[in-house]
């Protein structure tokens, strides 16, 4: 069985609270994009475990990756007694704040669920998402979506307009608990208008979603990391209707209503920033 795992990017992401378990209670829009991972999975007859190989050699092999427990969530509770391989072609830039681990396991639920027809709905395959990572129940979901409490309260959305998304990953890193950990909810000023947002999606209006593009996240990631306010303003001197930063960070993307000028800023991108992976994608619906 081959699968695609897609990258999300979010178009806004405010943080309402702390909650007294230590996580913060959100509202997110969560939108995918074209971006992807390879994942190959096939049953081992009467040989049981779960062999595990990826294309990159600092990616674990084992119970430390989120795809790994998630076959293996499933397979222990279903009592699967064949085994199962798992390649993982590793394309989406690692801790970028595009939930490369989540989507990752969100494939192999899927996969597991078929590959040993477990019968599992996709409200079900959700609920055991949510046990691995907030973001899972979204990446099993697709499309665009409003995310609520801790990511994992979804209500889909209609599709952001027809777009040219560019995805800039500096070479810096972001820890996800790190930025959580420095953030002060009770100090926020400026929150994004996540319900304006919402009415423009309804309205088909891409300009209207990318007038209201916000990550209170950046005020924590990005000053300690001045590449980021870089790329998001080169990307808007050459044409981003938007730019701002996806999740956590570290990575900027921009929204497009011209092809060629996404392309054109792509093409100026990875000459100025050599060490960074610039990808141009679309909306994945």
């Amino acid at each position: 069985m081959e699968l695609k795992a897609t990258a999300k990017i979010n178009l806004g992401l405010d943080v309402l609270r702390k909650r007294e378990d230590g996580y913060h209670d959100l509202r997110m829009i969560m939108q995918m994009t074209g971006m992807f991972d390879r994942i190959s999975m096939f049953p081992r007859a009467g040989r049981p475990g779960i062999s595990f190989r990826t294309n990159l050699p600092y990616i674990p092999a084992n119970e430390n990756n989120l795809a790994y427990r998630a076959a293996k969530l499933l397979m222990d509770e279903f009592e699967v007694n064949d085994g199962l391989s798992i390649n993982l072609q590793k394309f989406i830039p690692v801790a970028a704040g595009l939930a490369g681990g989540s989507t990752d396991a969100a494939a192999v639920l899927v996969g597991t669920n078929k590959l040993f027809h477990l019968g599992l709905s996709l409200e079900e395959l959700m609920v055991r998402g949510k046990k691995l990572g907030a973001d899972v129940p979204y990446c099993l979901l697709g499309g665009t979506a409003l995310a609520e409490g801790i990511g994992e309260v979804l209500t889909p959305l209609p599709n952001l307009p027809s777009c040219s998304i560019l995805l800039a990953k500096p070479p810096v890193s972001v820890s996800t608990k790190e930025v959580y950990g420095a953030l002060h909810a009770d100090k926020i000023e400026n929150h994004p208008d996540i319900d304006g947002m919402v009415e423009a999606l309804k309205a088909g209006d891409l300009r209207g979603v990318c007038d209201r593009c916000a990550n209170v996240l950046e005020d924590v990631t990005a000053p300690s990391r001045p590449v980021i306010g870089e790329m998001e303003q080169d990307m808007k001197k050459m044409g981003a209707l938007c730019s701002i930063m996806s999740g956590s960070g570290p990575t900027v993307f921009g929204i497009f209503d011209d092809e060629s000028a996404a392309r054109k800023c792509r093409n100026n991108m990875r000459i100025k920033y050599s060490g960074s992976r610039i990808f141009l994608t679309r909306p994945s619906n």
